[in-house]
């Protein structure tokens, strides 16, 4: 199993402003908090199986006040230079429901 605890994650694609999530683990529970750019504050909880892939829930404050909930999906894949991406499948609740795929990085 791989050890989020402590590992930093943001949008492979994203600015220097984007949100990072710090990722904290105990035994097969997974958190993080996360904040930047248009997100004021944001946590996601889930299960990380033996795998690495995590199945967690999230949600999130933006800066318009607008806030979101959803659950993702994310398989983690080793990097060459040993840090991991995510393949995230995701999907949002309520008034603005949409699925998608993304990718997050782990930043170092």
């Amino acid at each position: 199993m791989i050890n989020y605890n402590g590992r930093k994650f943001r949008k492979a694609v994203a600015d220097d402003k984007a949100p990072v999530a710090e990722y904290h683990q105990d035994g097969n529970l997974v958190w993080a908090e996360f904040a930047g750019g248009e997100v004021r504050r944001g946590s996601l909880t889930g299960i990380c199986a033996p795998d690495g892939t995590v199945d967690f829930a999230y949600n999130m404050v933006l800066a318009g006040g607008e806030v979101i909930s959803g659950r993702s999906v994310n398989t983690p894949q080793l990097l060459d230079d040993g840090r991991i991406r995510m393949h995230e499948q995701w999907e949002r609740y309520g008034r603005h429901s949409a699925t998608g795929i993304s990718y997050l990085e782990e930043v170092k």
